[in-house]
């Protein structure tokens, strides 16, 4: 049994688990991807870096920093590795210990084991690029703008030759300048809001003044690339026959509608991003309460300590909200040191301070970012009635509408069991923010927490090969087997002691 088992290399992962093994607990570290650094610092494969693969990273030294010294700690046989694994199910026994099931995720992993048990769990799952539905975006060469990045660092290959990046946020400037840098052309970055709203919120804004020196370099990139960036401003449809071939976009007023005349941009490549998702299936799946983030996202509800509502379960990162990589090594870190804390290992209280004021800097900075870029509010009214919303199910706008207007559908779960969004491969990771909107949208309302919990919820983290489901009866069996005796053994130790 370990003391705590982290699930998740990225930012917050690798920062808690460092941590956690420095303070004297005995720590697994699970991740799906075959090498340290999650999305964000994802990179080229480590056995064949150049040193223009940091090129385009923000924090490299951190990153470097911290996986450096997990594998020292690797070494000393205090953090247990296992990359290329992915955790389909958590449950916990009558002893309060988490028992984790696993699943080979890569070629080279070693899947020896299959089930672990620990006493306390920091979840770090991340998240995925948020999408919106419009005309066209199933077509081949229509790609979220984290699936471009994501080439690009970890393949060093570009998606096309001509390209659109196009959404709201931030996120939108690394995309393009990284794409001129491999040498595609950008047609242009359209970004649905205006970049004033930061005057809203002037606090948030200098809470991280770090990203102010970001932006000056992305626009420094984007001038020297000559980027045209075009504010207020969406893609209404992406044209072609067999794939993308231009993007028609149009000027909108503060909540989407259309203010303008229709453009057309010649393209191969259209990279869409709207933010991010969580990926909350884990916290769910032990039932920890969640809540509605300023962009609309649902996330874990957390303490300023980082424990969820589920005793020994500790979630940080972006599934307590989008904020970046900085904040998510502030929580990352501050959940190791309060579960370190209550387990009785010394936690400097200082240090636990200063990172709680961290994490509050970082949360002011990413709502002010949220407020500014918002999803338009008016999205759906884009949308053609044959416009696919749920691509597993092939399930369009008309016929969550008529689900809608005819058989009562007026929430996110309702439609669901009526018109299948959210039941294919992907059960709902794509479609289902989409739909929770279109749910309140049609019933004129605002999307709340229930619309989007349904579509959030999974029985399974991630699909799972028959075998491992026929095993799980087996394992049952041991798990409880181990965990009794481990309960034993303990209660004969404390015994000992008393004596």
């Amino acid at each position: 049994m370990h003391d705590v088992a982290v699930v998740g290399a990225g930012p917050a992962g690798l920062a808690a688990a460092v941590e956690a093994a420095e303070a004297g607990l005995g720590v697994a570290l699970i991740d799906t991807a075959g090498q340290p650094g999650g999305q964000y610092w994802r990179h080229y494969d480590e056995n064949h870096a150049r040193p223009d693969d940091r090129v385009g990273h923000h924090g490299w030294p951190v990153f470097t920093g911290l996986r450096d010294r997990m594998y020292a700690l690797r070494a000393e046989g205090r953090i247990r590795y296992l990359p290329g694994h992915q955790v389909w199910l958590i449950t916990r026994g009558e002893s309060g210990a988490f028992t984790l099931r696993v699943t080979v995720a890569t070629s080279t992993a070693d899947g020896a084991d299959r089930t672990f048990i620990a006493r306390a769990l920091i979840l770090c799952p991340g998240g995925y690029d948020r999408q919106l539905p419009l005309p066209g975006w199933d077509l081949p060469g229509v790609m979220t703008a984290g699936g471009v990045q994501a080439l690009l660092k970890g393949h060093r290959t570009p998606a096309g030759r001509r390209a659109v990046v196009a959404g709201t946020g931030p996120f939108l400037l690394p995309v393009a300048t990284g794409l001129a840098r491999a040498g595609v052309s950008v047609a242009a970055v359209v970004e649905a809001n205006g970049t004033l709203g930061w005057l809203r919120d002037p606090v948030g804004a200098i809470s991280a003044p770090g990203k102010g020196v970001e932006a000056l370099q992305y626009a420094a990139l984007m001038a020297r690339h000559r980027i045209p960036y075009r504010t207020r401003t969406v893609i209404r449809q992406i044209l072609g026959t067999d794939r993308v071939e231009a993007a028609r976009i149009t000027r909108v007023d503060r909540d989407g509608r259309p203010a303008g005349p229709d453009e057309e941009i010649a393209a191969d490549l259209v990279a869409l991003g709207w933010g991010f998702t969580p990926s909350l299936e884990l916290p769910l799946m032990l039932g920890a309460e969640t809540a509605k983030d300023v962009d609309g996202s649902l996330v874990v509800a957390v303490d300023d300590h980082q424990r969820s509502t589920v005793e020994g379960l500790y979630v940080a990162g972006e599934a307590t909200g989008v904020g970046g990589a900085a904040l998510a090594v502030h929580e990352g870190r501050l959940s190791a040191l309060a579960l370190a804390a209550a387990l009785g290992q010394p936690a400097d209280p200082a240090v636990m301070r200063r990172l709680r004021s961290a994490v509050r800097r970082g949360r002011r900075f990413a709502a002010a970012m949220h407020r500014t870029y918002p999803v338009p509010r008016a999205w759906p009214h884009w949308l053609s009635e044959t416009t696919p919303v749920c691509r597993c199910e092939e399930v369009s706008y008309g016929d969550l509408r008529r689900a809608h207007d005819d058989l009562g559908a007026a929430d996110a779960r309702t439609l669901k069991m009526l018109a299948r969004p959210g039941m294919g491969w992907c059960q709902g990771r794509v479609c289902g923010f989409a739909t929770a909107e279109i749910a309140a949208c049609l019933s004129r309302r605002e999307t709340t927490s229930e619309d989007l919990r349904p579509l959030a919820t999974r029985s399974f983290a991630v699909p799972v090969p028959l075998g491992e489901l026929a095993a799980l009866a087996e394992d049952t069996t041991a798990v409880e087997a181990t965990e009794g005796a481990t309960e034993e053994k303990t209660r004969r130790k404390r015994g000992r002691e008393r004596e």
